[in-house]
């Protein structure tokens, strides 16, 4: 690729982003509020919904991408699976923003979004491992591509608690995987991560660090289920062993932090689905750690991871099991520093 079309489409995600941010700043007047609560970090109604600008923005690109860019198109059947269960996403979330539904109407709709891009023939059907070359996964990867999905959508939901943490952590997300995939010639995942890069770009500056809008279900859901789908393609590299890695490594702190959230919770006998404040990002910042100094600390766990990745497309086969995991290092750190942290501000029940 050419430093005239890296150009070009980064002049593209920009005009991208201008129109995510007038329609951020339609959705501030349009006043959706979000009202604090016991479990909120903010103290003051806020408005919320901001994802919607990111939400249009992507489909504005998307769109033109389609019509227009033939070399990055995917199969129609995959296109539309995608594209529909995203939208589909997105409008229900919006709708939970309206209306607060239970946990469970969230749930479904993620499952059937999920369903409907697995079913659509976007799924892991087999993995490339080290030594062992590619190992057909049958039903499995099936059922695995439907709960990555489901799982990261919601992972992206969960860690939406903190000005800019969410958005900013997708973006630098988003931007690592664009570079990713054209060094791998996947040019529907590098346009598709750019388009989301746009959005949020537009979105970011109305969100940190001071926030007069929140990104909402809509943007956090969104974000979280083009990711996951990002990452099942992402595994289709062929030049790249253990490529189904690369996205779960670009969010290693959103995962970690809500894998050891539901696991400590299961194990305290507490309801998983009942809301909480116990994500070791909120816990972080109920004692007294600094709101933005966390979201930008997890901003940098996305950047560690995207290093990670870079090298890890290149490294040989015996390093790359190795390196996704040298990524529990800094995760366990910060565990270790929100505990010591908590104990000293007395929060003796996260």
């Amino acid at each position: 690729m050419t430093l005239l079309a890296v150009l070009r489409h980064l002049a593209f995600a920009a005009g991208l982003a201008l129109v995510s941010a007038l329609v951020v700043a339609a959705m501030i007047s349009a006043r959706v509020m979000d009202v604090p609560n016991t479990r909120s970090a903010h103290a003051r109604p806020t408005p919320k919904g901001g994802g919607v600008g990111v939400v249009v923005a992507f489909m504005l690109g998307v769109t033109m991408l389609y019509g227009y860019a033939d070399f990055a198109r995917l199969a129609d059947a995959y296109f539309r699976g995608v594209i529909l269960a995203a939208l589909a996403i997105a409008v229900v979330a919006f709708l939970d923003d309206l209306r607060d539904w239970p946990f469970v109407v969230k749930l479904a709709a993620q499952a059937l979004a999920a369903l409907a891009a697995a079913g659509s023939g976007l799924y892991v059907r087999s993995v490339n491992l080290p030594y062992l070359g590619a190992v057909d996964l049958g039903l499995l990867g099936l059922a695995a591509t439907i709960g990555w999905i489901v799982f990261a959508t919601n992972a992206m939901n969960f860690i939406d608690g903190l000005n800019g943490l969410a958005a900013g952590t997708a973006l630098v997300a988003a931007g690592f995987l664009a570079v990713l995939s054209a060094q791998q010639d996947a040019w529907f995942a590098y346009f598709a991560a750019l388009l989301l890069a746009g959005g949020l770009v537009g979105f970011l500056p109305f969100n940190f660090p001071r926030a007069r809008i929140f990104l909402g279900d809509v943007g956090s859901q969104f974000c979280g289920f083009m990711l996951a789908v990002l990452g099942i393609a992402a595994a289709r590299f062929e030049r790249v062993e253990m490529s189904f890695v690369l996205v779960p490594c670009l969010l290693s702190g959103v995962l970690f932090d809500v894998a050891f959230t539901l696991v400590r919770r299961l194990l305290a006998g507490q309801r998983i689905t009942e809301a909480h404040r116990g994500h070791l990002y909120q816990v972080a910042q109920r004692a007294g750690m600094d709101a933005r100094g966390v979201a930008m600390l997890h901003w940098g766990f996305a950047a560690l991871g995207g290093v990670v990745c870079l090298v890890f497309v290149r490294a040989p086969s015996a390093a790359k099991p190795v390196l996704p995991l040298l990524l529990l290092i800094p995760q366990l750190l910060w565990l270790g520093v929100v505990v010591a942290r908590a104990r000293r501000a007395g929060i003796a029940r996260w």
